[in-house]
């Protein structure tokens, strides 16, 4: 796994890549109107082989360092795309920011599925 160097005043933060997934997926998750995250995206050999970890998460660095994100997603019914793509973009600008102050240069949002029915838990 590839470690992110990010420099401050004092010296350098390293950050393993795996980190970076997990702060993406979660903020994904938050969203209400997401159902889960996708790997609709991938070719079936390799959702036989890969890892679940960072399912419907594609990160890539572009060449001034930032992060280009790409996040594959299952929706409910009823869920308007462009507001829901906005606050899924939103989330996951400001939990980058906050939590390991990197900067994103573009956040895909990839709807791959509707799923008719949702199972209210009462939160």
């Amino acid at each position: 796994m590839a470690d992110t160097k990010l420099y401050s005043e004092d010296g350098k933060i390293t950050c393993d890549k795996s980190i970076l997934y997990s702060i993406v997926s979660l903020a994904t998750k938050e969203i209400k109107g997401v159902a889960r995250l996708s790997n609709a995206n991938l070719p079936w050999h390799k959702k036989i082989l890969s890892k679940q970890d960072y399912e419907g998460v594609c990160i890539h660095f572009d060449a001034n360092g930032a992060l280009k994100i790409d996040v594959y997603v299952d929706v409910y019914i009823g869920e308007a795309a462009p507001d829901l793509a906005y606050r899924i973009q939103e989330n996951i600008k400001n939990n980058l920011s906050g939590m390991v102050e990197m900067k994103t240069s573009n956040i895909s949002v990839h709807i791959m599925n509707v799923i008719c029915n949702r199972i209210d838990t009462g939160m």
